[in-house]
């Protein structure tokens, strides 16, 4: 399932998995997600900006000790910076308070600043510490872990197969485009080129109903019965509890020196 991924997620997978060997990549799944969760419900929970600086510090911390390309991993950091850039930006002249300047009429207030601020810093410190503990995982991996952890067996199947056929999509879609610019299609503003990507999106689905059959067929072939097969055992280690516990004593410090800055 790992050839689902993308070039940079497989090698970052890896990396994790293989180079972080001495921390986080050999520590039970489980306890990677749930430590992510963990965090994340802790960071989201921060309303001062020390705490919240603190929190990216451990996050960052996370980054140093797992071994992960520090450059590839802060550029995809970068992306997901990017979709809430705008509304960063917008906040300070949505939210009311004392005007730092006017832009064309509209004021722009501290209180938006600091809010648009407490928001970039929560979700570089949520994301960045998932990206970590979760993200370097191998997708086979982590649906077994969330197997073992009793989630629903139909999400658990969902996510894998999702991991799994996403990519298989990407390719199909790739032919149609290359067939279409074979056939001299050129993308503009006119009404041929909506109506192509109407078709474009048609076929999509037809070949993905097509290709959902054969898969289907495939795996009864198989004796696919509806159950998730492990092929590894999980068992925690002493040091997956000393790391648990860093970290929990970690977030609770964050809950303090949040508590201390109201």
């Amino acid at each position: 399932m790992a050839h689902a991924l993308g070039h940079d997620e497989k090698t970052l997978a890896k990396v994790g998995a293989v180079g972080g060997q001495a921390l986080i990549g050999a520590l039970d799944p489980r306890i990677r997600i749930a430590l992510a969760c963990l965090f994340g419900i802790v960071t989201v929970a921060l309303t001062t900006i020390p705490a919240l600086v603190a929190a990216l510090a451990v996050a960052l911390g996370l980054l140093s000790v797992s071994r992960l390309p520090p450059g590839r991993t802060l550029k995809r950091m970068a992306l997901m910076d990017g979709f809430i850039l705008v509304m960063l930006v917008l906040l300070p002249f949505s939210v009311p308070g004392d005007a730092i300047f006017t832009l064309w009429g509209f004021p722009a207030s501290w209180q938006g600043l600091w809010r648009a601020i407490e928001i970039g810093l929560t979700a570089n410190a949520a994301i960045l510490a998932l990206m970590v503990l979760v993200g370097s995982m191998e997708p086979v991996m982590m649906g077994h872990a969330l197997h073992k952890m009793r989630c629903p067996e139909m999400l658990v199947h969902l996510l894998m197969f999702t991991i799994r056929y996403i990519e298989v999509l990407r390719e199909e879609y790739l032919r149609l485009r290359a067939a279409m610019k074979v056939r001299g299609f050129r993308p503009g503003t006119n009404w041929h080129t909506y109506r192509s990507f109407g078709y474009l999106v048609g076929m999509m689905l037809v070949r993905a109903m097509e290709r959902s059959e054969r898969i289907l067929d495939a795996m009864k072939c198989r004796g696919f019965s509806g159950r998730i097969l492990l092929m590894q055992e999980f068992a925690l280690t002493r040091r997956d509890h000393i790391f648990a516990g860093a970290i929990c004593v970690l977030c609770i410090g964050l809950l303090a020196l949040d508590f201390a800055w109201r």
